[in-house]
């Protein structure tokens, strides 16, 4: 049940109407059984003085593109009442004309766009007032007889309101019902929501809690576990065979829904997922439509559900199902689009954002690994409110066009103009091993400034984690995640190559930056020695490599490997004949699956670095002590030792490896395989040739 979050303490420190404002914003965002993601609007009318030092009466009010549970204070509009009051009398009134109205009502030029329903909460005469999408109140908007139930919960204290896409007529028919029934003191939005108001924040904050938890406590009262869903049909699977089975599926399935552009995937199979999935009613139910405006923005109108029994011995049932249940999704979106289209509509991309697998969960796509858990935390809010339409009798939606209306409605197309230019690897996922490390870091960090998803695979877990808090902590939850990886292990890379396609759904970028170095006169090179640069610095670069080659096939939408070489590649080093050896190897085993990788799109270049002493776990250990004596020179002097003798007289850091990478990552080399890139300041002995 839905419990109230007002904090007096907290309230009564507050100044002024707009820090009221903010406050009770964010703990009706906070819970999302209140208010989607991105939805509803708050208001609160107050006086300020305006430029000339004279008391004006403003409303503020929810900018356009923003979330009520992280909006600030400069995230609301503030608006000249006296300017909008006359609107009323009005009979009709365009969205583009009511716009450029409200843009001159505005205080301050600089606020953001006002919300489409601002003219909703200047109509109504309270000073506060909530617009908000409770599971529980929309449950009882998109039953068929929701209007009867609400006589029963609310009796004369409720004004219906039938849909209307937001703007001038449904804040004016809002308006007129309130102002028509004197006992007033909520408003049902069909298939919509809720509108609350008090004369105080905390009152019409109070009311919205209380208006939801009376809605609650009647669907309660009707519910019947039994019955959910229809009952049920597939039991769930077993916690680690639906994991093990969306890491099968994953990268297939990415592949499918990536067209111009590749989508990040995540996985969700929460309780009530699961209960869903599996439900009798379930496959039917699910195409009936969206349960709210704001759900089909981010989830579309329905979602892909696969027809498919639950059984962890059909993978390649399920794979089948998921690639031809993807292609008639497409086709059936691009018709609807033809049936609904206006002139200069540009048609999204046609792939479903949400797909149910019975007895394993839910699986979303977004441009980003956030979008992805919009696109999920909304479909959850469509669960609730069907269990609860269901419990009071049927669950109905919008029309087909007045779903189109709202998915390609001009004013939610404003929002899209207001998100930042794509970068260059975003929808991007890089793989990078030895993640932990100084090139592994630094890389990680280049590709996430350029929008990429990173997993940083080390055998130095806690170092990794600590590279990914960071990241995150930087660039937002979830662009980074650490797994442990021995490189030398078949098992462990392919275990983390299936996280990596749980938590992202696949991967684009492999960087194989693994590595240790050893240094010894070729007579004492000991077979242990040969053996250990072999085994991490060639085999598992050819492990690591193979299996990204696997997935990359599997997706069918290209990839790029960088492998990170040494100027030992091509130089034939003093007492370093297994490290050199081996180097030469990983440059040779680049060209090669560059040559297998062409017609899948996969290419392979490899950067040769040197003395990267910088964040380096290999130069603090002996190789340090180990390469000085080779030099005659004393360790602390290697740094100057290796800049002196390059040719352009500078040291290579970190960063200047990951800008290589970068570059044979990016779409700056698209036509580039097979290639070597020399970053060691010019050593001539290395130049290649």
């Amino acid at each position: 049940m839905v419990q109230s979050l007002w904090d007096s303490s907290k309230a009564t420190r507050l100044q002024g109407g707009l820090e009221s404002l903010v406050y009770r914003s964010n703990i009706i965002g906070t819970d999302r059984r209140v208010c989607n993601y991105g939805g509803g609007n708050t208001s609160a009318k107050t006086v300020v003085k305006d430029f000339r030092g004279q008391d004006v009466e403003v409303m503020f009010v929810k900018g356009s593109g923003s979330d009520l549970a992280t909006m600030k204070a400069s995230n609301f509009t503030g608006l000249r009442l006296d300017d909008i009051r006359p609107l009323f009398e009005r009979d009709d009134m365009s969205d583009e004309d009511m716009v450029a109205y409200l843009a001159n009502c505005m205080i301050d030029a600089k606020h953001p766009r006002a919300s489409i329903e601002t003219l909703l909460h200047a109509f109504l005469p309270y000073n506060h007032v909530d617009h908000t999408h409770p599971d529980s109140i929309i449950s009882l908007c998109c039953a068929d007889n929701g209007k009867q139930i609400a006589d029963e919960i609310f009796g004369n204290r409720y004004v219906w309101v039938p849909y209307v896409r937001p703007g001038f007529t449904l804040s004016k028919m809002i308006a007129e019902g309130v102002r028509a029934n004197p006992n007033a003191e909520l408003v049902l939005m069909e298939k919509h929501g809720l509108v609350t108001w008090g004369e105080t924040a905390e009152e019409a904050y109070a009311q919205t809690i209380k208006i939801i938890t009376e809605a609650e406590s009647y669907i309660e009262s009707q519910f019947d576990q039994e019955k959910l869903f229809g009952g049920v049909k597939h039991a769930e699977l077993p916690a680690e065979v639906r994991r093990s089975i969306v890491a099968s599926v994953m990268p297939l399935l990415r592949g499918a829904v990536s067209d111009e552009k590749k989508m990040i995937l995540s996985f969700d199979d929460e309780d009530d997922v699961l209960a869903f999935v599996g439900g009798v009613d379930s496959p039917e139910l699910s195409q009936i439509g969206a349960a709210c405006p704001d759900h089909l923005v981010h989830t579309k109108v329905v979602p892909l559900f696969i027809d498919w029994t639950p059984n962890a011995e059909d993978i390649e049932g399920l794979k089948e199902k998921l690639i031809t249940g993807v292609a008639a999704y497409k086709a059936e979106y691009a018709a609807y689009y033809e049936r609904n289209k206006h002139e200069g509509d540009k048609m999204f991309e046609a792939a479903p954002r949400v797909i149910l697998i019975p007895g394993v969960g839910m699986i979303n796509t977004g441009k980003s690994w956030a979008a992805s858990q919009v696109s999920g935390a909304l479909y959850h809010r469509a669960i609730a409110v069907m269990r609860g339409s269901t419990a009071l009798g049927s669950f109905v939606s919008l029309s087909e066009n007045e779903s189109y209306n709202v998915e390609y409605w001009p004013l939610e197309l404003y929002k899209l103009t207001l998100a930042p230019a794509e970068a260059e690897f975003s929808r991007q996922v890089a793989f990078i091993t030895g993640g932990a490390g100084g090139i592994g870091s630094a890389t990680a960090r280049v590709l996430v400034e350029e929008g990429a998803h990173v997993v940083l695979a080390d055998l130095n877990l806690e170092g990794a984690e600590k590279v990914a808090a960071e990241l995150n902590a930087e660039f937002g939850e979830h662009r980074a995640l650490a797994v442990k990886v021995d490189v030398t292990s078949e098992e462990l890379i392919q275990a983390a190559y299936a996280e990596t396609a749980i938590n992202y759904g696949g991967v684009d970028i492999i960087v194989n930056n693994a590595g240790l170095a050893t240094s010894s006169p070729f007579d004492e090179t000991s077979l242990k020695e040969w053996n250990l640069n072999m085994n991490v610095l060639g085999t598992g670069y050819f492990l690591v490599a193979r299996e990204a080659f696997k997935i990359m096939k599997q997706q069918s939408i290209g990839g790029s490997m960088v492998f990170i070489g040494s100027k030992n590649s091509v130089y034939a080093g003093k007492n370093v004949t297994a490290y050199s050896s081996v180097k030469a190897l990983e440059a040779h085993l680049a060209r090669c699956i560059a040559a297998e990788g062409g017609e899948f799109g996969i290419r392979v270049n490899t950067i040769l670095p040197d003395a990267i002493l910088q964040g380096s776990a290999i130069w603090n250990g002996n190789w340090r002590n180990e390469r000085a004596a080779a030099y005659g020179i004393e360790p602390d002097q290697l740094e100057e030792h290796y800049r002196k003798r390059t040719t352009l007289l500078v040291n290579i850091y970190p960063r200047d490896i990951a800008e290589g990478v970068a570059f044979f990552a990016s779409s700056k080399s698209a036509k580039t395989t097979g290639c070597m890139l020399t970053i060691d300041g010019g050593v001539p002995a290395a130049f290649t040739r």
